[in-house]
């Protein structure tokens, strides 16, 4: 089972819940976590049971950036609003940032997130490379 994090800001939320309507098929033996609305607007459009966190500005960014960090997610569909002031900018920064770092599949618009949907990847048993910290970890400080 995969485990994907869906997130939009408002501007692209009806965007988001189209995309993921049209592939409501896809969603059906996934486990979900979304932010705030985001989440509540899913889970009654499939019908389906949605791990629905705090709203991004609350927090909900940086709670899908701790469950990437402790490699509970394997994608992050996160279709952003780049024309858009956001108040909590540096959270999605750190979002994305965090997905690259654990190396997990991330679609910031509708194109990608397409592209992963349909990727043969999905098929099989995918093991993504998982980063090897402990060289970081053990470095001098001070």
């Amino acid at each position: 089972m995969k485990s994907i994090a869906l997130v939009a800001h408002d501007g692209k939320k009806a965007e988001l819940l189209a995309w993921v309507q049209q592939h409501a098929d896809f969603f059906q033996n996934k486990q979900l976590y979304a932010t705030g609305t985001t989440g509540r607007l899913i889970s009654e459009a499939l019908q389906l049971s949605v791990h629905c966190l705090a709203s991004g500005p609350l927090g909900g960014d940086q709670q899908i950036g701790a469950l990437i960090a402790e490699q509970k997610i394997d994608w992050l569909v996160f279709f952003w609003d780049p024309l858009s002031s956001q108040p909590h900018d540096p959270d999605v920064k750190a979002l994305i940032r965090l997905a690259v770092v654990w190396n997990i599949p991330v679609a910031c618009n509708k194109a990608t997130a397409d592209f992963i949907v349909h990727s043969t990847l999905l098929q099989q048993d995918y093991q993504r490379s998982v980063p090897d910290f402990a060289a970081y970890l053990g470095r001098a400080t001070g």
